[in-house]
């Protein structure tokens, strides 16, 4: 909520309620029990985790991996190294790869964009070697790419040594990891990722359909990832949008395909059922004005950097409040993003996160005039 009143330039505390009235709602009963080895429940847009079992636990992803895959090549193409419409001819190692297919052969030429859809929907080893060895030279070489972007994106506990999650010494991530590269990829490529939802690809006249079942049961659900190897088991990253709601789900080392979907669909349902997520403050929203001492203005409007999201239990929104801290006497010059107090939200009397106050403009130096009577005036401040 946008704040406009102006405030004078001591330490500034202040409460206001989001909405007046207050309702109590039911409490949130514990998530479901989850019969995997790891998983992870998150809101997309605020990073709250609503469930998580052994989330920083290294497993074995199996074609999880190729979420990376895709990642790093969607980069080289916002980036314009490569092109959707670029031709790949495919080598004896793409065409041998084994395991899941898309049916390439060797010495023939597919584009990209082809290659890409089969394998995120088809989830084609022979696609994800054929890319890794247009984009790098060599899957080898490929992988320390997927690892330079994965430290990138703070997926700390996760090392890459191929592009298809083929069981190999030293392959591994963590469910808080590759939800990490999952939201990069809704995030940073909206119009690719709507290929995820696509429920079947159609190659060299092959059908195929998503292994993600949740495509059929779900209408919210969008995306992402089915992957499955014996050391592995049965993993599936899921995502669903609903109620201007995003979450996503990780689930690794399940007993099967059902079990896989149906512990997902546990997951998101609980989260959809139990919790809302709000957008609280837009970036460089002004939250506040205050008085700046000799400066060119004597006014300074303060906001935030990124957008503030919150996921609360359902129902407790009316609940919410917050409390902004200002520094007592703010003096030019000040520069844009400066760090001038926090936002405190909290619920019930605890607090669930805060923010940097920040300057949302620059303001230089005033003139000599400006600076004395200032400097007067705050003497008797």
């Amino acid at each position: 909520m946008p704040i406009s009143k102006s405030v004078t330039p001591i330490l500034l505390c202040f409460a206001f309620y989001l909405i007046t009235a207050i309702a109590q709602a039911a409490p949130v009963p514990a998530p479901p029990k989850i019969a995997a080895s790891g998983h992870l429940l998150i809101d997309f847009d605020s990073g709250a985790i609503l469930s998580a079992h052994n989330a920083d636990e290294p497993l074995e992803p199996a074609s999880l991996t190729k979420i990376m895959t895709a990642y790093v090549v969607l980069r080289e193409i916002k980036g314009n190294s490569i092109q959707l419409s670029d031709v790949v001819l495919v080598s004896e190692k793409a065409w041998k790869t084994p395991g899941s297919r898309m049916f390439i052969e060797v010495n023939k030429k597919v584009s990209v964009e082809d290659l890409l859809k089969g394998m995120i929907v088809q989830s084609g080893n022979d696609a994800s070697v054929a890319l890794a060895e247009y984009v790098a030279g060599s899957e080898e070489t490929f992988a320390k790419l997927m690892n330079e972007h994965a430290q990138r994106l703070g997926m700390l506990n996760s090392h890459f040594v191929n592009s298809t999650g083929l069981p190999a010494k030293d392959h591994f991530t963590t469910a808080n990891d590759i939800a990490k590269v999952a939201e990069a990829t809704i995030r940073e490529f909206p119009e690719y990722y709507a290929w995820y939802a696509e429920r079947e690809f159609t190659f060299n006249k092959i059908t195929q359909q998503n292994r993600n079942k949740l495509l059929w049961r779900d209408d919210a659900v969008d995306g992402i990832k089915t992957g499955h190897t014996d050391a592995a088991g049965y993993c599936l990253v899921a995502s669903a949008h609903k109620n201007n709601m995003r979450l996503i789900s990780v689930v690794m080392g399940t007993k099967s395909e059902n079990a896989r979907a149906k512990e997902s669909q546990a997951l998101l349902s609980y989260g959809f059922r139990f919790y809302e997520t709000h957008r609280l403050y837009g970036a460089n929203d002004p939250l506040a004005k205050v008085r700046i001492w000799k400066g060119e203005k004597e006014q300074l409007h303060l906001g935030l950097t990124n957008d503030l999201y919150l996921t609360i239990p359902r129902g407790q929104y009316k609940n919410l409040k917050a409390e902004m801290s200002i520094s007592p006497t703010i003096t030019a010059p000040v520069r844009a993003a400066q760090n001038m107090g926090s936002v405190v939200i909290s619920l019930a009397g605890e607090q669930i996160t805060e923010a940097p106050l920040v300057a949302l403009e620059e303001i230089n130096e005033g003139g000599i005039w400006q600076t004395l009577t200032d400097t007067v005036l705050l003497w008797f401040e």
